[in-house]
């Protein structure tokens, strides 16, 4: 009797965990939400739900500010390195991935002891070579430190190493060169950890605040972090129904993205390497 109560109480206890968990989680987002539908004249630390839901606040946030150009900016900058992420990590942790040539341990070691260094000690040297470059105050110049990101190499290696080597054997057989097996075999094999590094990428260049505010200048440059930080400026008097509109605008596409990757995110590198 009691190995029964037992075995019922585990998954009892976990299923509470996960909601605390749950709870913990969603409950900032939920009210940064509710508080986004509050009318100018409610209390937002009074109660719960809003006592009369409008989206006043987010028409007030497209007024404040030229949202259509911050997005524009900002999506510039996230597609470049969403693309440029793919395909450098996709090609250093194929070559990682790849035996019999020389240095690949000490190239691994390497890049492995850089994920040691926080931004913030590096950030001065980036800025220095930014503006060797030319390109301060410039898109580019926002996007070009986060253009390949050693975690995600990590992450291609670990995802080609996890591809059967049967399915490489019988490539070769087939006459299929080094590019043919990269693109027809491996790639493939790894869409699930694609999805990983398309959506990271993503959030990291959508996200960002500190590295914008470091390189841009001219406002018309602005990304949407750097645009939403005048919400709390002097002429909004710190209106916090203007400020969680105005992040929950800035949330919607990073939401949208991974429900549309969320498929091939939660597939496992395995198994969509047999399946291909």
């Amino acid at each position: 009797m009691s190995g029964a109560r037992g075995r019922r109480s585990g998954p009892v206890a976990r299923y509470l965990t996960l909601c605390l968990a749950l709870v913990v989680m969603t409950g900032p987002l939920v009210w940064q939400f509710l508080t986004s539908l509050r009318g100018r004249a409610e209390n937002v630390y009074q109660g719960v739900l809003p006592a009369h839901p409008t989206l006043d606040n987010y028409v007030r946030v497209a007024e404040s500010f030229p949202l259509p150009r911050y997005v524009a900016n900002t999506l510039v900058v996230a597609a470049l390195a969403v693309t440029s992420n793919l395909v450098f990590s996709a090609m250093g942790g194929y070559a990682l991935s790849r035996p019999g040539w020389k240095g690949r341990r000490a190239v691994f070691t390497v890049l492995t002891a850089t994920l040691m260094f926080p931004f913030e000690s590096v950030m001065v040297s980036m800025f220095l070579t930014v503006r060797g470059m030319g390109l301060v105050d410039t898109l580019i110049g926002v996007w070009l430190p986060g253009a390949v990101s050693v975690l995600n190499i990590m992450i291609m290696r670990a995802a080609f190493l996890a591809v059967p080597a049967e399915l490489e054997e019988a490539a070769v057989l087939d006459g299929a060169g080094e590019w043919t097996r990269f693109t027809r075999v491996f790639l493939p094999g790894a869409k699930g950890a694609l999805a990983v590094v398309c959506i990271t990428s993503f959030i990291g260049a959508w996200d960002d605040f500190l590295w914008p505010l470091i390189v841009l200048t001219d406002s018309d440059h602005y990304t949407l972090q750097l645009g939403l930080k005048t919400l709390a400026g002097a002429t909004t008097v710190n209106d916090q129904r203007l400020i969680a509109a105005g992040a929950m605008t800035a949330l919607l596409p990073m939401m949208l993205l991974f429900f549309a990757l969320q498929r091939f995110f939660f597939r496992g590198v395995a198994e969509g390497a047999v399946k291909s």
